[in-house]
């Protein structure tokens, strides 16, 4: 099967079977270092992995690995890991994170990899304050949306699109992983929807055929029982 695209998911994974690359990226007081990758210190990683690499579209798949124990990932950590990966020609990079403060080290991150054409997916919740790197300029926002069954997307506004909240039961059970997931869950449906779809289109392009392909237009909206 032909390679169709390279992709980078910053998350918790170290490892994945056939990715093409793998680091750990630390903040050590102040100062990144690059390691070597270690075990999914929590499993999400490697949930949101699966899930991406579950269609029938061939991946090179690298893995920047910011969560390396229980701890928040640094916004210099992700930034490094952005650096590398389109240090790495890489296409598009997901992220099923966000982080509550927005800092400079990331939007210089983010604004680069935007310049150089890399799409950019990040997680948000559906409601409350903003959060980053899916706060930023270029960035194709991303969460849950319970309307939406598997494969499905709905478009809740301008470059924000929600997808299913879970996973499908089958494939969480064939990875021995939880089903429920949440705005990480849906924002990965909609990378996985990009990845279906046309090489490597620009970032408007990608926000078009997602919007094309929505099932549902509008924020979701709470249903107050009787």
């Amino acid at each position: 099967m032909t390679v169709s695209w390279r992709i980078a998911l910053i998350d918790s994974c170290g490892s994945w079977p056939g990715a093409l690359d793998a680091a750990a990226f630390v903040d050590a007081g102040g100062r990144v270092d690059r390691r070597e990758p270690a075990a999914d210190p929590t499993g999400h990683g490697s949930r949101v992995a699966q899930l991406l690499t579950s269609g029938d579209v061939a991946l090179e798949l690298l893995l920047g690995q910011v969560f390396v124990d229980a701890r928040p990932a640094s916004a210099a950590a992700v930034a490094a890991a952005i650096d590398w990966a389109v240090a790495a020609r890489t296409e598009l990079i997901h992220m099923s994170l966000g982080l509550a403060a927005d800092r400079a080290v990331l939007a210089a991150a983010v604004e680069h990899a935007v310049a150089v054409g890399c799409l950019i997916v990040a997680a948000r919740p559906a409601r409350g304050a903003l959060v980053y790197p899916a706060g930023y300029a270029g960035v194709i926002r991303a969460t849950g949306d319970a309307r939406c069954a598997a494969g499905e997307l709905s478009h809740l506004s301008p470059w924000f699109f929600g997808g299913c909240p879970r996973f499908e039961a089958g494939a969480a059970a064939t990875a021995g992983i939880a089903a429920a997931g949440g705005a990480s869950v849906g924002a990965a449906w909609v990378t996985r929807s990009i990845l279906q779809g046309q090489r490597q289109p620009t970032a408007l392009a990608a926000v078009s055929a997602l919007s094309a392909m929505a099932q549902y237009v509008g924020p979701e909206r709470r249903v107050r029982a009787p």
